[in-house]
């Protein structure tokens, strides 16, 4: 490369305070244009574009008319207002170009599978097995910056407040949390396997049985997981975990950590949060992750069906279940055909059917107008805080089920109403969550979230009596309708969390095997503590306005969680697989013997 005597700047530095300097620019061709004998090229690097003009009169000129998008190159030359007229207000080097005199093409581009210049909308798999190419785009440039400075933003935060900064192992002991692990085979050890975390939860305890007291990780997970939309097999979290602290303190220091994130990142300061137990946000809104947004708060209206003759209604109630309302604003100018298509999205999400009642400025109308009369319409209609031109659905069947369904009838009608704002951010904290629930298919108990939380006070005395009525010091903070992390105080005596094992139905032999090292550990003056986990990619993808996480995350898997442009998960050769002692039935790599 000749050598070259200007100053590098980047693309998006220069000014109109800068005309007459000369100066380097490096970067990729992002457009390029021929106008009256002149070449326009759009020069662009990491901080923004600049302009580059090429006159026929400079040498120069004849390798410009070679180039083309994506192509990498050193220009040098001076700075120069544009002239009147042709100002680009939407570039921050809108009121300058720069007048080449010295051309350097570093590399040329292969014609790119997708503009890359462009904000089209391109097929995911293509974009992700050309992920190079998708990341250089303006909105991927400017979601994965976003991410950096979140997380710079948190460590400086739990620095700021005397946490440390420990790292803990990928390799580690398979201690099942509720998701499969992905297993290790070991070369030296054969038979025998490592687990990737699925989060670092024994080893930030025994941090604090260690005696850190404030302990900090940007963690690495990984769970095998069945395949979900709004999930990757591997994802990074902010993990924390404290000594001698109480629920109330780990909710402070986390939202305390979020409020700064916003207001130093997105320039947003956020009020503080709302609070709400997780029977009232399942009793208000039918989810533990409720969208605060906009209300809609569901409305129990059995009372105005315990004498009814409908018989549907009146069956639910009898049965100890609930009739549950929700409005719909604006509903009213809804077709029979779309109230149709919402009663199928009801059943999908588990109800065995749905009672639409519209509030027409012509009148009442109603799926079931023999049963509702005006009358009982309106007074629905009042409980729903709806007015004229507004609809609401009504949802008959046991009480837990009929709020879920109404819960995300709730969303699905205010996605169709336009009232999930992106730019609005609604936090909550969601609190005493139940302590088990029981596993469909055998009936036991299982823990909620893990067995490590410790019940709340009162709750010891439940587990022998009834033990799904216990609550946890368990604690979610949730945005626009996401989970964004959990946390709990923990269990930190060896007696009580052996005690919890066995209420799971694990024997003293099935403990030691899966967790004796840790209860060893509680056994040697192990302090009360407390922690959380913030899920950093759905919380960056939130704060970016997007609405799937592959968008935030710089080398993700696809919905089938591949990777399709490595080509993994993929086969392996057969002297591989004999070096680990393992055999596969399925095909091996071609080279595989």
């Amino acid at each position: 490369m000749q050598t070259i005597d200007a100053p590098v700047v980047s693309c998006g530095a220069l000014r109109s305070s800068d005309e007459g300097r000369r100066v380097t620019l490096n970067g990729w061709i992002n457009r390029r244009r021929d106008h009256g004998g002149l070449i326009f090229i759009d020069l662009r690097d990491h901080e923004g574009i600049t302009q580059v003009v090429f006159d026929p009169a400079q040498a120069s000129f004849t390798d410009a008319e070679q180039l083309r998008s994506e192509d990498v190159v050193t220009v040098v030359g001076s700075v120069r207002r544009r002239p009147e007229g042709t100002i680009n207000a939407k570039l921050g080097t809108g009121e300058i170009e720069i007048v080449v005199d010295t051309l350097v093409i570093l590399n040329r581009s292969a014609v790119p599978p997708f503009p890359v210049n462009l904000d089209e909308t391109v097929n995911e798999n293509l974009r992700l097995e050309y992920r190079y190419l998708d990341l250089r785009r303006p909105r991927m440039q400017h979601n994965l910056r976003t991410r950096h400075k979140i997380i710079k933003s948190m460590r400086d935060f739990f620095d700021a407040h005397d946490f440390i900064e420990i790292e803990t192992p990928l390799l580690i002991k398979s201690t099942p949390e509720g998701a499969r692990d992905y297993l290790v085979p070991s070369r030296l050890f054969p038979g025998s396997f490592y687990a990737l975390p699925q989060s670092p939860q024994l080893l930030k305890q025994l941090c604090m049985v260690s005696g850190f007291g404030r302990y900090m990780q940007i963690a690495r997970c990984m769970r095998d997981e069945d395949l979900r939309a709004d999930r990757q097999p591997e994802f990074t979290q902010v993990d924390v975990e404290m000594s001698f602290v109480s629920q109330e303190d780990v909710m402070e220091i986390m939202e305390s950590c979020v409020r700064t994130v916003w207001r130093d990142v997105l320039h947003h300061d956020v009020p503080t949060f709302v609070r709400m137990t997780h029977q009232d946000a399942m009793r208000r809104f039918g989810s533990d992750k409720p969208d605060l947004r906009y209300g809609l708060e569901l409305t129990d209206v059995s009372d105005l069906f315990a004498a009814s003759d409908f018989v549907v209604f009146r069956t639910a109630i009898d049965a100890g279940g609930s009739v549950i309302g929700v409005r719909y604003p604006g509903g009213a100018s809804l077709s029979r055909r779309d109230f149709d298509a919402l009663t199928e999205s009801a059943k999908r999400h588990g109800a065995k059917g749905m009672v639409w009642v519209a509030l027409g400025a012509d009148g009442v109308k109603s799926s079931a107008a023999k049963f509702i009369s005006p009358e009982l319409a309106a007074e629905i209609g009042n409980r729903c805080d709806a007015v004229t031109g507004d609809a609401f659905l009504l949802f008959a069947d046991a009480t837990e089920l009929t709020r879920t369904v109404a819960g995300r009838m709730r969303v699905e009608i205010a996605t169709k109403a336009g009232l999930r704002d992106p730019k609005v951010f609604a936090f909550a904290w969601v609190t005493d969550f139940p302590y088990l629930e029981r596993d469909e298919a055998t009936g036991l108990p299982v823990p909620a979230h893990h067995p490590f939380s410790s019940p709340g006070p009162g709750q010891w005395e439940l587990i022998d009596s009834d033990p799904f009525a216990m609550r946890a010091q368990h604690y979610d903070m949730v945005l626009n309708g996401y989970e964004l992390g959990s946390g709990s105080i923990r269990i930190h005596q060896a007696a009580q969390q052996r005690r919890i094992f066995a209420m799971l139905g694990m024997s003293d032999e099935q403990v030691e095997d899966r967790f004796g090292f840790f209860v060893r550990a509680l056994e040697y003056g192990a302090p009360p503590h407390g922690g959380m986990a913030l899920g950093i990619d759905r919380l960056v993808m939130l704060a970016c306005g997007e609405e799937d996480l592959r968008e935030v995350i710089a080398f993700p898997k696809n919905q089938a969680f591949r990777d399709v442009m490595m080509d993994a998960p993929s086969p392996v050769p057969g002297k591989l697989l004999r070096e680990l002692y393992l055999t596969s039935t399925a095909p091996q790599a071609e080279d595989g013997r």
